[in-house]
């Protein structure tokens, strides 16, 4: 574990040893923003969407009382989305879809010698491979969680305006209300998106770029990457909560 350890923290040193051209960089950068995140945005939306749904539906059958206004509704879901669901479940999710394809793309390049092909020519593998990954993420997955909060509300509010479980009016007083509290909200979740971008991105790149064997190992290596990811999402998340909420 401590030589694990050690190896991953050479590898993020050495993405800014040699840099390459500014242009490069670019490019990369910009492919990796349509890979990891443009990419997943159809996922993130449907999921979110149907997580809103399902959020009013359960609280507005288990709030069933004359004595509780029908706007808890939509300050429940607002909380439930904005503290937990969007930033932490659909983190999980792209530790799935993102974790996997970046270890299996990696993993693949080094059982096919590309990353030794890369060394022999004097480039910075590790730089022009992952750095582009890890801040293409740190930029592009708040936005794909800002995305998620807005269809995750959206998906919530088609419940209520075609099955009328709660006034349509209501719900949206309940996600307005005590809205001096809402940007600590949106501003907690980011926090620990981009945490959870760069465990992903990071630990992901670590099992790929070090992989070891023939094609057996890049399942192997692509399995390992989103168990360690979400894993260590889960640390991350109870921590960074302790430290921001508490």
């Amino acid at each position: 574990m401590i030589q694990a350890f050690g190896k991953y923290m050479v590898m993020l040193y050495s993405i800014f040893l040699k840099p390459e051209k500014f242009s490069i960089y670019w490019k990369r950068f910009v492919d990796e923003i349509i890979q990891l995140g443009l990419k997943s945005l159809f996922i993130v939306i449907l999921m979110s969407g149907f997580m809103g749904a399902v959020l009013v539906i359960q609280t507005a059958s288990v709030i069933e009382s004359a004595w509780i206004p029908d706007y808890t509704v939509g300050f429940t879901v607002k909380q439930s989305m904005l503290l937990e669901f969007c930033p932490t479940i659909i983190s999980l999710i792209l530790a799935g879809k993102v974790g996997s394809n970046i270890a299996s793309e990696l993993g693949t390049m080094r059982v096919t010698e590309q990353i030794d092909a890369l060394e022999v020519m004097g480039v910075n593998s590790v730089g022009y491979l992952i750095g582009p990954k890890i801040i293409a993420s740190l930029f592009i997955f708040p936005i794909v969680i800002m995305y998620s909060m807005f269809f995750g509300f959206l998906g919530g509010g088609l419940v209520c305006f075609f099955t009328e479980i709660i006034p349509v009016e209501q719900y949206v007083e309940g996600i307005r209300s005590f809205s001096e509290e809402n940007f600590g909200y949106v501003r907690y979740a980011l926090i620990k998106t981009s945490v959870f971008a760069f465990l992903i991105t990071s630990i992901s790149s670590y099992f790929g770029y070090f992989l070891k064997g023939g094609a057996l190992e890049v399942g192997k290596a692509s399995t390992k990457a989103v168990v360690y990811s979400s894993v260590f999402i889960l640390i991350a998340n109870y921590i960074l909560t302790q430290l921001i909420l508490i």
